[in-house]
């Protein structure tokens, strides 16, 4: 009889664990994140420190998993989009550059010479212009929760100084899959060859392009002056924010408080890594120059003439963008 009770008791406690096992299982929930870039780069690390943060925050019930170097979209970046959107990459942490091609309207800060410094990205993504674009990416079945930033894209090459449009003549620039980056390098001349980082790289090594355009952390990290890109020139010609975003059905299975954690945490670390990339910029510039770089930056009037070679551009693209959406972030622009 006691046997019997014991081995009730027993089977009654390892029950009861099996239980309690099954229920923490089904509470822990694990989401991909996927980012162009490893967290040897601002942008990475953008993205470990969301997952970071939401750990934290959520005792482990919700963990992000990183998937960097666009693997989860075979490498190539401009995929990344539609991935999320269909439900096969669960969040990222992206550049609007690599999705710009589903959502129109992120081709706002591909615009050339549109954003004369960093107080104006500010103006835009933290006013109303920013809310449209939020609003053009949920449209499309992805909820935007943060903004990150890539920064500014410079200029390089192998073959000598760039100071003036007419230096850009008849030079392979590397560009991502972009219509309008394909448009802005023709009207200053370049050849625009069109092909992901992965293969970029290769390319620029053995001489089959001259030159890439990039922010500095990237040409820094990256060490793309050991590819043969001697010349630099800062000019400033578009910025790249990056936007903390998570696949809508995903979004709509998760509790509020899980979405207000996703949220806050995605904020934090997007001003984290925004702060941290423009402190560098110095330090990554005197570390190019270092290495025996040619950096050039750009005279008023010599930045002027690039803004005249590329005015076409803007009429062209200003419309397919949305006037609306251009004119509103002119204006918080113009009064920042």
């Amino acid at each position: 009889m006691n046997s019997t009770r014991r081995f009730t008791r027993i089977a009654t406690a390892l029950a009861g664990a099996a239980v309690l096992t099954a229920s923490l299982t089904a509470q822990a929930r694990e989401l991909s994140v996927s980012t162009v870039l490893s967290d040897a780069f601002p942008w990475g690390q953008a993205a470990e420190k969301w997952a970071e943060l939401v750990e934290e925050r959520t005792g482990g019930e919700l963990t992000l998993r990183v998937y960097p170097n666009s693997q989860l979209v075979a490498g190539d970046q401009t995929r990344e989009f539609s991935a999320m959107r269909s439900g096969l990459i669960d969040m990222a942490v992206g550049s609007t550059i690599n999705w710009s091609p589903q959502v129109p309207e992120l081709n706002l800060f591909s615009l050339p010479f549109f954003f004369p410094d960093e107080a104006a990205v500010d103006a835009v993504t933290q006013g109303p212009a920013g809310e449209m674009v939020f609003e053009a990416i949920e449209s499309r079945g992805v909820i935007p929760l943060a903004w990150g930033e890539n920064g500014f894209r410079q200029v390089s090459n192998s073959r000598g100084p760039i100071t003036e449009p007419n230096d850009l003549d008849g030079l392979k620039i590397r560009v991502v899959g972009s219509p309008l980056f394909q448009d802005t390098f023709n009207a200053l001349g370049a050849d625009p060859t069109q092909m992901s980082w992965t293969d970029a790289q290769p390319a620029l090594t053995t001489g089959a392009v001259d030159g890439q355009e990039n922010p500095l952390s990237v040409f820094d990290v990256a060490r793309i002056d050991q590819v043969g890109q001697e010349y630099l020139t800062l000019w400033n010609y578009m910025n790249d924010p990056l936007i903390f975003a998570v696949n809508q059905r995903v979004w709509e299975t998760l509790s509020e408080e899980e979405r207000e954690i996703l949220r806050e945490t995605a904020i934090e670390a997007g001003a984290w890594e925004t702060a941290m990339t423009r402190e560098e910029e110095h330090e990554r510039l005197a570390a190019i120059q270092e290495r025996g770089v040619e950096v050039v930056e750009l005279t008023e009037e010599q930045h002027a003439a690039f803004v005249e070679a590329t005015q076409g551009v803007y009429d062209k693209w200003a419309p397919r963008i949305g006037q609306e959406l251009v004119d509103t972030a002119r204006e918080s622009i113009e009064a920042r």
